[in-house]
């Protein structure tokens, strides 16, 4: 029996099945885009561990800052015996993020968390229960991030009651407009739809926040037009609404800049991030206006483990990376050359509706029809698989699973990229023959 066979044994009898494995394999090491398993097969990494890994594995500068600290302490909790990390990354990241408007920050210790944090505190600011969120959104796996999620299976089916006061409204996806409008001709009435939402759904007076991301992760990577954030939000300030965007996947330069709402000169009241932000250390940041921040009393917010020593160390590391300028750099020219490879990659192949996201963060949905759009999940199974078997680490999205989704290292080397495209470009070779 081989080492893999041995884990992959321990796992189906120790592990319950609930925890979803995208592969059979395990890991050993990994550096760069490369992942080696414990039989010695190299993969090359187009999931970045779903959109964590945005420096690469092993960076250099995220392991010696994660070392360092280690050596010093590792828990002291910050509610019990503070530490500089945690106030100097708070520091940064107020620094970074978008609005000249005094911030604060949290930390806490997963995407869900800081989602969870920033509903608490928009409800304590504002007195106010209801929250707004979207259909293909996707805000993480507690119960409340379960209920803000917009897929049924396999997140929340089974696990109900949900959550109360959330209130899920379409989102600005324009190659599936559920408006049945065509852009521009339609005046982004998606955005406008918010002032009847507060009619049939939930009273603008009763809302606290409206929470949003600016590109859909698990929900396919959908963009919205350019002026759908800008609409949402004026009818959001006109309305004491505070307006938080989920930059758990979006964030971290993983678009080309620090932030996704930048793109639209967007100047969120909170924003949450986690993931790629610490280099896939356990961390989480809530990032908001003072007024905001500073609404709930003491002792209302925190946790044991949020904002580790270690993880700030990773984080502070990360961001040092992208004030030099060197990663948002890379991030766009990763972005130009994956746009115009997909691009072209449409033209030949049929099965590729539509080509969509920010910069890096780019994804493929596959139809079985460009006339009707019929959505093809065998094909986006079928690029997957075939990647796979060849080397190379690669996730479908989407509501109905047809999207291909790319979230590589934004360091990745220009020889892990071009032998992963082209097996990309073999794969949907395969299926459109």
């Amino acid at each position: 029996m081989s080492k893999n066979e041995e884990l992959l044994k321990l796992r189906q009898t120790y592990v319950p099945r609930g925890p979803f494995n995208a592969t059979t394999k395990f890991a050993a090491s990994a550096k760069g885009a490369t992942i080696v398993d414990v039989e010695g097969n190299e993969y090359i990494d187009f999931v970045g561990g779903i959109g964590v890994m945005n420096v690469g594995h092993s960076h250099p500068k995220v392991i010696e800052a994660i070392k360092a600290q280690a050596d010093k302490f590792t828990h002291t909790c910050f509610h019990i015996f503070m530490y500089e990390s945690y106030v100097k990354l708070a520091e940064k990241l107020c620094n970074l993020a978008p609005g000249n408007f005094d911030k604060m920050a949290m930390f806490a210790n997963s995407g869900a968390e800081a989602d969870e944090n920033a509903i608490k505190i928009a409800r304590y600011a504002t007195k106010r229960p209801g929250v707004i969120c979207f259909e293909t959104g996707f805000h993480g796996r507690t119960l409340l991030t379960m209920t803000m999620t917009s897929k049924v299976k396999p997140y929340k089916f089974g696990f109900g009651p949900l959550a109360p006061e959330v209130y899920r409204m379409p989102y600005g996806y324009c190659y599936r407009c559920p408006f049945g409008a065509t852009y521009p001709g339609c005046n982004v009435q998606c955005a406008d739809h918010l002032k009847d939402f507060f009619i049939s759904h939930v009273a603008a007076e009763q809302t606290a926040a409206l929470i949003v991301e600016p590109v859909t992760g698990e929900g396919g990577f959908i963009t919205p037009p350019p002026e759908y954030f800008p609409k949402l939000l004026e009818i959001c300030r006109e309305n004491g609404i505070v307006f938080i965007a989920d930059e758990v996947q979006s964030g971290a330069g993983r678009t080309g800049k620090m932030f996704a709402m930048e793109h639209w000169g967007i100047e969120p009241d909170m924003i949450t991030c986690a993931k790629s932000f610490a280099a896939g250390m356990p961390i989480s940041a809530v990032i908001g206006k003072s007024e905001l921040m500073n609404a709930p009393h003491v002792g209302g917010l925190g946790g044991t483990y949020g904002g580790n020593p270690v993880a700030c160390e990773s984080a502070l590391a990360v961001l040092e990376m992208i004030e030099e300028g060197d990663l948002l750099q890379q991030a766009e020219k990763l972005g130009v050359k994956l746009r115009a490879r997909f691009d072209s990659w449409a033209e030949e192949c049929e099965v590729i509706g539509e080509v969509r996201g920010l910069g890096p963060m780019l994804a493929l949905e596959l139809v079985k029809d460009r006339e009707t759009k019929e959505p093809d999940a065998d094909s986006a199974k079928a690029v997957v698989s075939f990647c796979m078997e060849r080397g190379l680490l690669l996730l479908a999205c989407g509501s109905y699973g047809n999207v291909i989704r790319t979230l590589m290292p934004l360091t990745i080397s220009d020889d892990e990229l071009e032998r992963g495209l082209a097996i990309m470009e073999e794969a949907f070779k395969s299926i459109s023959k």
